[in-house]
């Protein structure tokens, strides 16, 4: 019976290179000269520093900008509130969303049973398997979730025949 899964995930390597482009530019760039703005990694938690709100917006674009760049999706940061650290120096952490959760996985079953398709839906951990016995069906569904889901990055694979 075919088959196939839709996952959440982020390219870590191409994330990695995005931080280091973002560190390498904003370490040369005039504005930034002097000051202590970075963007650290420990696994998929972020944090930028920066000295005052503006600048930590600015490397937020520059890190954006060079997530797009490199087909890292934005749509995975989730940005957390920002924290005012010493006199004005402040940090923002953002979380890499990693997974479909449980809530999203329960949105897909859903969307898919209700689209009146002959396919079954049914979560797996961070995934959702979706079978059905044609292949036409199975590629119906693709084009459904790519149509409907789109607060988070969705990627299709194990496709089984």
């Amino acid at each position: 019976m075919p088959s196939f899964d839709i996952i959440s995930e982020t390219n870590k390597v191409e994330l990695r290179n995005a931080i280091e482009q973002s560190n390498k530019e904003i370490s040369t760039r005039f504005d930034f000269k002097g000051s202590d703005s970075r963007i650290e990694q420990k696994e998929l938690d972020l944090t930028i520093y920066a000295d005052d709100n503006f600048k930590l917006k600015q490397v937020m674009e520059i890190f954006q900008t060079k997530c797009g760049k490199r087909n890292v999706d934005v749509r995975a940061l989730d940005p957390q509130p920002v924290e005012k650290l010493g006199s004005n120096t402040v940090k923002q952490v953002v979380k890499v969303k990693e997974g479909i959760e449980q809530e999203t996985g329960k949105k897909i079953v859903k969307l898919v049973k209700d689209a009146k398709l002959k396919v079954q839906a049914s979560i797996q951990g961070n995934a959702v398997r979706i079978s059905g016995a044609k292949k036409d069906d199975l590629q119906a569904v693709i084009v459904l979730i790519k149509k409907s889901i789109s607060e988070i990055p969705v990627q299709f694979n194990n496709f089984r025949d």
